[in-house]
């Protein structure tokens, strides 16, 4: 009996970790090479791909797609739908054979439902990430971004409090 759970609709693929109490739900898959820390949930049909890395605590929620050269670190929330990129220029009939973009996303962040994460870019510690965002350019700590391009509108505390708000548009004249 192992130290995790992973529902029998979901396949997990030779040479993965999964740590004690991660809990793997509905249709979910788990490429070769991943690593995923202790208790973590993922919801129904996440996608994690080959060699992808993932902390403790971290929750992904319903239909999230975790590609190659995405790293996740501690305390992270994905929530539904929410996409990540790790090719710049894809193209179907020229595969860049392994060569992707990195992606980091530090240590308590979150990012909203159905925000996209362009490749190659670092989110950092306890930032959140609108719901429908696009990042396009790294995200600073306990930074709140949002739109498309996303972009700084608020500072947020750990907990996901926002502390401050940018002025988005000025009344003077």
């Amino acid at each position: 009996m192992s130290d995790y759970f992973v529902h029998e609709s979901s396949y997990i693929d030779d040479d993965v970790q999964i740590g004690k109490g991660t809990k793997i739900w509905h249709f979910c898959h788990i490429q070769k090479g991943a690593r995923i820390g202790e208790n973590c949930s993922f919801g129904q049909n996440v996608n994690v791909s080959n060699n992808v890395k993932i902390g403790n605590r971290v929750k992904l929620q319903n239909n999230v797609s975790l590609y190659e050269g995405v790293e996740i670190e501690d305390g992270v929330f994905c929530g539904p739908s929410c996409v990540f990129t790790n090719d710049l220029t894809p193209r179907a009939e020229y595969p860049k054979g392994g060569k992707y973009k990195r992606t980091l996303v530090k240590h308590g962040a979150t990012i909203g439902a159905n925000a996209t994460i362009v490749c190659g870019h670092t989110l950092g510690e306890y930032c959140m990430v609108a719901a429908g965002a696009v990042v396009t350019k790294d995200v600073a700590p306990h930074t709140l971004v949002a739109g498309c391009p996303a972009r700084p509108i608020g500072k947020v505390d750990d907990f996901g409090n926002i502390t401050e708000r940018e002025k988005l548009c000025s009344t003077e004249g």
